[in-house]
């Protein structure tokens, strides 16, 4: 039963990570209808980021954070007015082409300028310890972050005139152009706040995990299958399908093997992809 109980809290510390990897994709799919390839390196840059700030700058966690919000901020803006707004009306071939190519480009360019060399954060390795229950510090304040940020996110979306008009510019971008909504401006500021998503995660993640070139690849992936499971656009569907993936892969490696467990998440992907392609809170368009 302790195995049991310590799995179940294992799988909601990873769901919660799980989550704010996931929204930023999701959110930029709901509004741009793109699906931004180069997310996970999005995530792998933050994390460099983070790295070389705090072990060769010596800055702390907050400061540490404040720049590579910023400096994710700035890209963001870049990549988009450069690479993305450019082919928003080209084929979807194309949109994906310009996407997966620019991930590859990004883990080249880690791997140029860092090496293949897997570098961590060094932190001191706590855990509380509730009835038996061992919570590692570093996933706790990494779930803590990754629920405000993203109830934050979700409240602006439904209670801010900012959130009326995102949501606006997703249902219908024409209209909303004519009731004097700028959809330009909109789409940037999504595809911003979907890169601030990003570096968030990476900054929350980069204690916990090894960084390479190539680490945001499975980040990037799990985040495509939690996309397609929650409803593509659905923000609801997204949390949900967060704490699903983690809790199902948290009960597989710990009563299984590790390796079934990431397999397991793909098994999910591919049968939602049969059974229901809308996913679990989406609308009836097919993936």
């Amino acid at each position: 039963m302790a195995v049991l109980e310590q799995a179940i809290v294992n799988g909601l510390l990873q769901g919660g990570i799980y989550a704010i990897i996931a929204v930023g994709i999701n959110l930029i799919y709901g509004v741009l209808k793109i699906i931004n390839f180069a997310h996970g390196e999005f995530i792998a840059l933050s994390m460099y980021l983070t790295f070389w700030l705090i072990t060769l700058v010596g800055l702390n966690m907050a400061l540490t954070a404040t720049i590579v919000l910023l400096v994710m901020s700035l890209f963001g803006y870049l990549i988009m007015r450069i690479l993305i707004e450019p082919i928003l009306r080209d084929p979807e071939l194309n949109q994906l082409l310009i996407t997966f190519a620019l991930s590859i480009i990004l883990q080249n360019i880690f791997l140029i300028l860092w090496g293949a060399d897997f570098r961590s954060i060094r932190t001191e390795s706590i855990s509380y310890n509730i009835a038996g229950i061992l919570i590692p510090y570093n996933k706790l304040i990494a779930f803590i972050g990754a629920i405000i940020a993203t109830i934050t996110l979700y409240i602006i979306l439904i209670r801010s005139k900012l959130g009326i008009w995102i949501r606006a510019v997703a249902q219908d971008p024409i209209t909303s152009e004519t009731l004097g909504i700028n959809a330009r401006l909109i789409r940037t500021l999504v595809f911003v706040i979907g890169t601030i998503s990003a570096g968030l995660a990476g900054i929350l993640i980069a204690p916990i995990y090894y960084i390479y070139p190539t680490v945001g690849v499975p980040f990037g992936l799990i985040a495509w299958v939690i996309m397609v499971l929650g409803g593509l656009g659905s923000m609801t569907g997204a949390l949900l399908a967060s704490f699903i993936i983690g809790m199902f892969e948290s009960l597989i490696a710990t009563l299984y093997n590790v390796e079934l467990a990431r397999a397991f998440a793909f098994i999910i992907f591919i049968a939602t992809l049969a059974i229901r392609p809308s996913g679990l809170l989406g609308d009836k368009a097919r993936v």
